[in-house]
């Protein structure tokens, strides 16, 4: 099933990934909000993937479950991922809902698990020996079914995606968010992957904001893994990447928590953030 046919030429199919900060600092939600509205009034088709690990730390906290971390990854067992779907596809996710409603937007609050869109298997983690570390409830996108997303999208309404999955062994999953966008963006055929960060882009110096890449090819970024890509940056090229493979265009990393970068990189083509393509 095609999503909505784009009457105006310049319009483009547009997933973006917000998450951190975003999700955090009323401010910052305030004007990602009113820039993706704008978006929309341009015709755009846009699709929304949201993290919340703070969320989930926090809810752990008040429950008094500790998190414990095995190479990045929080390790969930049973009781925990039943806290991370009400953090995820609850308050995060429909707190952006009610968001996107008031401003007339028919938003559309839905996870992996709905409608079987994101299937997942359980991810494990190598350690330096080579030995898997289970990290339990914790996914890799195995296949998405984009159906009821065009469903959405052809009938007007705005989708807004928390990354908890469907595994076929019937248990639920999280999956890093930005892997879970990458993948969403490639079976959409996405014009254009957009994940928001609290930095100006892919820095080639971390301690230098003026040595930001604005344009780099995938072979280029894969070379920069280990040096330059580093850290919380690493699943996010890796999603960039990922979205190419699967045939997006063009897919950038950009400053959510910087005013008008949404609407600037649309006028200033590659000075805003880093732009990835094939």
């Amino acid at each position: 099933m095609c999503a909505k046919k784009r009457t105006n030429g310049n319009s483009q199919r547009i997933l973006i990934k917000i998450g951190g900060n975003a999700l955090t600092d009323e401010s910052i939600k305030k004007s990602i909000i009113d820039q993706i509205s704008e978006l929309l009034s341009l015709n755009h088709d846009i699709i929304i993937v949201h993290g919340g690990g703070i969320e989930i730390k926090s809810l752990l906290d008040t429950v008094g479950i500790t998190s414990h971390f095995i190479g990045g990854h929080r390790k969930t067992d049973l009781e925990t991922i039943g806290y991370v779907e009400m953090a995820l596809s609850s308050r995060v996710n429909k707190d952006l809902v009610s968001r996107f409603n008031l401003k007339g937007h028919k938003a559309v609050g839905i996870s992996g698990k709905d409608g079987i869109t994101v299937i997942a298997g359980k991810r494990t983690h190598k350690t330096g020996d080579e030995k898997d570390q289970d990290l339990g409830f914790v996914g890799d996108v195995e296949k998405v079914d984009p159906t009821l997303i065009h469903i959405l999208l052809s009938n007007g309404y705005l989708p807004v995606l928390s990354p908890v999955s469907f595994g076929l062994d019937g248990d639920t999953y999280n999956v890093n968010a930005d892997m879970f966008a990458g993948h969403v963006a490639g079976a959409l055929d996405a014009d254009m992957f957009v994940a928001l960060t609290n930095v100006d882009g892919l820095l080639r110096d971390v301690n230098d904001p003026g040595s930001i890449i604005h344009h780099l090819t995938s072979e280029d970024a894969k070379s920069l893994f280990g040096n330059v890509i580093v850290g919380g940056m690493i699943p996010k090229v890796e999603a960039c990447l990922t979205s190419l493979e699967m045939g997006v265009k063009s897919s950038r990393i950009i400053n959510g928590t910087d005013g008008q970068s949404l609407l600037q990189m649309f006028e200033t083509n590659d000075t805003i953030g880093t732009t990835i393509v094939q």
